[in-house]
C-alpha cells in the first residue's frame, strides 16, 4: 500500500452471505483461469471481482462524493469494471459521471478544482440553490446526454415528493436524472421530470439498492460519515447486509461540504487507499 499508515483509518470490509469463490481447475502452472489466484492462498476481493460480473453500488452521504471518486480512481488502476453501476445521491455522482465514460482521472481533477461558487446559485424556492448551474456543470462534463448511451449501464435512485416513495430512474435525460438524485432537501430545490418532483436518492434509499436485483452480486461502497441531518443511531448508516454483497465500508473520512471543500482531497486519498488495502484482503 502507498500510503503512509499512521493517516489510513482501520477498514471494515464486510461480506454477507457472499458466493463462494471456488477453486479453478488446477493447469500447468498451478494456477487457476479466471481471477488467477492461486490455488494455495485465499482469495481476495480483488479476485472475486475479476471472477465474476459485479455490479457497483455507491451509497449517499452528503458531500461523500470525494471518497467515491478515490474507490473508483484505484477499479480503474486495476482494471476492475462493473457490468452495471447503481448509486444514489454522492454515489449518483461519480457512478453517473463514471458509467457514462468519464475517466477516473479526469473526475478527479473535476471534484478538485470545484469551488463553492461553481455551484452556489442562490434562490427562492425549496431549497437554498436553485440548481442550476449544477446542471450547467453536469452537462459540460458528461460525454454523452442519456441513460442509453452509457458505456456501462447506470441506474439511480431518487425520491418522489408527492409520492413519497423512492423511484429508480435508468432511462432518459442523464444530467437531469444525477441532478435529481443529488438535490439534497434544503440545499437545493426540487427537480422536476417528467411530472413528478424529484429530490435526493438518499432520503429513503442511502445505501443505493434499490435499483439492485436479487440475485447480482455487488461491491458496495459504503459512507460512514452521517449526514448533518440523520440521527446518530439510524439503521441507515450501518453496512447493508444481502446475499452476495462485498461492502467496503472506512471509517468516517476528512468531514467536506459546501463550505469544507478543501477536506475533499485528503478524503479521496485516503478512500483510495482503503480501496488499495481491501482489494488485497481475502473474502470470506
Amino acid at each position: 500500500m502507498t500510503c503512509r499508515r499512521n493517516l489510513l483509518p482501520p477498514l471494515q470490509l464486510v461480506a454477507v452471505a457472499a458466493t463462494p469463490i471456488e477453486p479453478a481447475d488446477h493447469n500447468v502452472n498451478g494456477h487457476g483461469h479466471g481471477s488467477g489466484a492461486p490455488l494455495n492462498r485465499t482469495p481476495t476481493l480483488g479476485d472475486w471481482l475479476r471472477e465474476v460480473p459485479f455490479t457497483l453500488v455507491l451509497s449517499s452521504g452528503f458531500f461523500g462524493f470525494f471518497a467515491h471518486a478515490g474507490v473508483v480512481s484505484v477499479l480503474e488502476e486495476e482494471g476492475i469494471r462493473p457490468a452495471r453501476i447503481v448509486g444514489s445521491s454522492a454515489g449518483a455522482l461519480i457512478g453517473g459521471l463514471w458509467a457514462a465514460g468519464v475517466p477516473a482521472g479526469r473526475i478527479r481533477e473535476e471534484l478538485l478544482a470545484l469551488r463553492r461558487e461553481d455551484f452556489w446559485d442562490l434562490g427562492a424556492g425549496l431549497g437554498l440553490l436553485r440548481g442550476r448551474m449544477f446542471r450547467t456543470l453536469l452537462e459540460r462534463v458528461l460525454p454523452v446526454a442519456t441513460f442509453e448511451s452509457c458505456p456501462v449501464p447506470l441506474a439511480l435512485s431518487v425520491y418522489d415528493l408527492l409520492a413519497r416513495r423512492t423511484d429508480v430512474l435508468h432511462r432518459g435525460g442523464l444530467a437531469a436524472a444525477i441532478h435529481a438524485s443529488c438535490a439534497l432537501p434544503v440545499l437545493f430545490h426540487p427537480v422536476r421530470l417528467e411530472g413528478r418532483l424529484y429530490a435526493d436518492g438518499g432520503i429513503a434509499d442511502r445505501p443505493g439498492l434499490v435499483g439492485v436485483g436479487p440475485d447480482e452480486r455487488v461491491l458496495h461502497h459504503h459512507l460512514t460519515a452521517r449526514s448533518p441531518w440523520r440521527r446518530r443511531n439510524s439503521p441507515a448508516l450501518k453496512p447493508p447486509e444481502r446475499p452476495g454483497l462485498q461492502c467496503i465500508a472506512l471509517p468516517p473520512l476528512p468531514r467536506v461540504g459546501p463550505f469544507r471543500l478543501e477536506r475533499g482531497r485528503a478524503a479521496m486519498e485516503l478512500a483510495a487507499a482503503g480501496a488499495r488495502d481491501a482489494l488485497a484482503r481475502p473474502v470470506r
